[in-house]
Order: C-alpha cells, then sequence, then structure tokens
C-alpha cells in the first residue's frame, strides 16, 4: 500500500505558470507545495519581458494597481534593420494604456510577488530546493525526488520551463530540434537620469517596445530578430537567435548583440548606459509543433514546459499564455483530486480546457507563424527593399523624381526579389500571421 502524499499538488517551478496554478489550486482548498530551484522566486530568471497581462488580470483583478509593473506599453514599433539603415512602423494608442494591455516587467520582482500571493492562500513556497526526479509507481506519477527526500502528492504539476526535465522524465516530449530553439540574448541597461523618457518620449508610466528585423549581421535567419522595452529606470533589450542558424554560421552570440548594439538606430537609445545584468537562456520557437503530450497519469504540464510560447515576429508572447495555461489546469486538477481519478483520463478536462480558451485557440491561429519567420528573406532583402523605396523618395537630388509606385518597381527590380517572390511570401505570412 503507498504511503498517504504529503500535499494534494506539488507544483514544480515558481515561474508565472507555476505560481498561478498554484494560487487558483489553493484558492480550491487543496495543500499545495511550489517547489522552487532557486534562493527565491524569480532570482534565477533574467530580468525583463513584456506581460500581455488581461488573463493575469482575471486572476489578481488588483494586478495593475498593486503588482510591481514597470510601464504600460502603448506604443509597439516594427523596425527592419539594414547595416547603415532602417524602415521603422511606430503605432501609438491610448487605448491600449487604458485598457492596460501589455505592461513591462521584471521577473525578479514579479514573480516574487506572485509567489506572495500564493503565500496569502496557504500555498507551502519552498525555495532552493532542486527536484531530481518524479516518483513514478505502477505507471503513475506519485511525487518528486529531491536529494534523499521524497515527497508525495496526489498530481504534480511540471512548470519547470522550456528544459523541462520533468518532461524528459515522463516521457511526454521528445528531444527538440535546432530550428525550434532559440538563445535568448539578453542585458539590462540604466541610462542617466532623465534620459530615458527624452530617448524614448515617454512619460509616468508610458512605455515602448521596439521589435527588430535582421541586425545587419548576415547570414539569414540566425540574426532573427531583436527587441527593447522600456521599464521605470533601466532598458531591456536583447536577440533571439536561432540555434541551427549558429550552428551553421559559427557566430557567436556575444558578437551578434555587440554589432547590435553599436547599430546606429539602437545606439542612438543606449549609448552611455550601464550595463546591470547580462545572460542567455533558452527560448521555444517551434509553436503549435512543440507542443507535446500535456497529461499523463499524475501529471500535468503548465507553461513553457508544455511549450506554450508565440513568436508572430510582431509580438513575442509566454507569460500570458502561461497564465491562460495555469486557468485551464488548475479546474482540472481539482476535478480530478475530488472524483478521486488523476490518471490521464481523469485529468484530460485539461485539454479540453486549453483547446476552448484562448491558449489553444492563438497556438493553433499562429501555427505556420515558425515557419514564415524561416523565411531568410526577411532578415535580409526585405529591409533593403523597403529603404530603398524610402531613398527614392526622400533622397532627392536634380534627376527627375519618379511617381512612388515606379520607384517601388525600381525598387524591387534592384533587389532582385521578383514579384512572384514578393507575392508568394507576402501570402504566406498573410496566411501566418
Amino acid at each position: 500500500m503507498s504511503p498517504e502524499p504529503d500535499f494534494d499538488v506539488i507544483v514544480v517551478g515558481a515561474g508565472v505558470a507555476g505560481t498561478v496554478t498554484a494560487y487558483l489550486l489553493a484558492q480550491q482548498g487543496l495543500e499545495v507545495v511550489l517547489i522552487e530551484r532557486g534562493e527565491s522566486a524569480g532570482s534565477k530568471n533574467l530580468s525583463g519581458g513584456i506581460m500581455y497581462c488581461r488573463a493575469m488580470t482575471q486572476v489578481f483583478p488588483n494586478f495593475l494597481t498593486e503588482a510591481p509593473i514597470e510601464r504600460r506599453i502603448d506604443r509597439n514599433q516594427m523596425c527592419f534593420m539594414n547595416d547603415d539603415s532602417w524602415f521603422m512602423i511606430d503605432y501609438g494608442d491610448e487605448r491600449l494604456h487604458s485598457g492596460g494591455t501589455a505592461v513591462t516587467v521584471l521577473r525578479a520582482h514579479i514573480d516574487a510577488w506572485l509567489a506572495e500571493q500564493c503565500e496569502n492562500v496557504g500555498v507551502t513556497v519552498m525555495p532552493g530546493v532542486k527536484v531530481d526526479g518524479l516518483l513514478i509507481e505502477n505507471g503513475q506519477v506519485v511525487g518528486v525526488r529531491a536529494g534523499e527526500d521524497e515527497l508525495r502528492s496526489r498530481v504534480t504539476v511540471a512548470a519547470d520551463g522550456v528544459n523541462s526535465f520533468i518532461c524528459r522524465d515522463a516521457g511526454l516530449r521528445p528531444r527538440q530540434k535546432l530550428d525550434q530553439l532559440a538563445v535568448g540574448v539578453k542585458a539590462l541597461l540604466k541610462l542617466p537620469d532623465g534620459e530615458l523618457e527624452s530617448r524614448f518620449g515617454v512619460s509616468d508610466d508610458h512605455g515602448v517596445a521596439m521589435a527588430t528585423v535582421g541586425v545587419g549581421a548576415g547570414g539569414g535567419a540566425n540574426g532573427a530578430g531583436g527587441f527593447m522595452y522600456t521599464n521605470r529606470e533601466t532598458i531591456s533589450i536583447g536577440l533571439v537567435l536561432r540555434l541551427d542558424g549558429l550552428v551553421e554560421t559559427k557566430k557567436r552570440t556575444i558578437d551578434l548583440f555587440d554589432q547590435f548594439l553599436a547599430h546606429p538606430l539602437i545606439d542612438s537609445y543606449v549609448h552611455g548606459a550601464e550595463l546591470v545584468e547580462y545572460g542567455c537562456h533558452l527560448i521555444n520557437e517551434g509553436g503549435w509543433d512543440m507542443v507535446g503530450q500535456i497529461v499523463h497519469n499524475g501529471l500535468v504540464v503548465v507553461g513553457d514546459a508544455a511549450g506554450f510560447t508565440l513568436n508572430t515576429g510582431l509580438t513575442v508572447r509566454g507569460m500570458d499564455l502561461a497564465t491562460g495555461s495555469a486557468q485551464a489546469a488548475a479546474p482540472a486538477i481539482v476535478q480530478a483530486i475530488k472524483s478521486g481519478d488523476v490518471s490521464a483520463a481523469g485529468l484530460a478536462s485539461y485539454t479540453a480546457n486549453l483547446d476552448r480558451s484562448f491558449v489553444g485557440q492563438d497556438m493553433k491561429t499562429y501555427a505556420k507563424a515558425p515557419q514564415f519567420l524561416e523565411t531568410d528573406r526577411m532578415y535580409n532583402e526585405y529591409g533593403k527593399l523597403l529603404t530603398d523605396v524610402m531613398y527614392r523618395t526622400y533622397g532627392l537630388d536634380t534627376t527627375p523624381r519618379q511617381h512612388l509606385l515606379a520607384a517601388a518597381r525600381g525598387a524591387l527590380k534592384a533587389s532582385g526579389l521578383g514579384l512572384l517572390t514578393v507575392a508568394k511570401d507576402g501570402l504566406k505570412g498573410v496566411r501566418a500571421l
């Protein structure tokens, strides 16, 4: 006869997915322990990110007023970058600010706040504990091993991130392919007092998010894209570089990042900044194709561990999908424990909940986005084509001017792309995005 469980639920990983799952379960009266490998929630996370927070405000109605958010993002910039030129779309909208659609957060702060909310509803938070493996009896996950200690539960939740060892231990996800993973290179920069507001044109809690395509480094999709977000006193900035591109070109992430920082556009924002933090981490890039089995006997998988990350080129989403997966998982776990059936069949309503939610719907809507973003021309030729059209418009000299359509045709011919290629790529983009 198996020993009695120590807890109803063990949640491994105190990121967004893990903390929200633990919070929702404890609200329903379950005994929950939240295990975190770091010294505290958020301590091992790289600072900085955009959280699309409508789902989070459903869980915590006071989130926008009480959580340690940095700025509300109400300007979004999309920029195609070449070696010494760029083409930018700058979209601002007060509705984004008043609605609190997206905010910048520093993970060390926001994760700690989420863990505190968990403690407030009775979750036992255990930081500084490294889980070494699962306890499995007769094909059923019954808890975890941490060193010489064992903790038993009715259900275990894997919220241990992109490189989830729990999923590997349970055999739920195949080894990821190189083209499904990227390295996120991120830094936190601090500008002299008053410079952030003047350079980005922001005030109060208004914020800007920039996404860039191409880093002037050549090598196609190797330079997948960059980002820059405004926090209250710092800038979060970095690159997302696909692993297959890095292996093929043998370029070093630090060299590409330095080149990105030195670009005339980026330098105009960050020159004179102090480096506060720097690091790299793995990112899911495979979209829907990376979502593996998320339910097993006695086990469910949420957040990045389940593959719930979306990069459309315009937005990079992870934290909202993590929140949504927690919202789908929690009621399924409660139902399974109350019914006494925590097998994969008993937990299957998680999958059904997820399919009905914005997480499942959006993952399927953008299922073709990763393949579209593999198009090398996105990172080289199209940026040059756009700036060439603009140069033919603004580079006035003594030669007679052409209508814009004629200038565009001339730029297209000079690019060597061909109208059919552009049309095919355009159609592919429409279908993917």
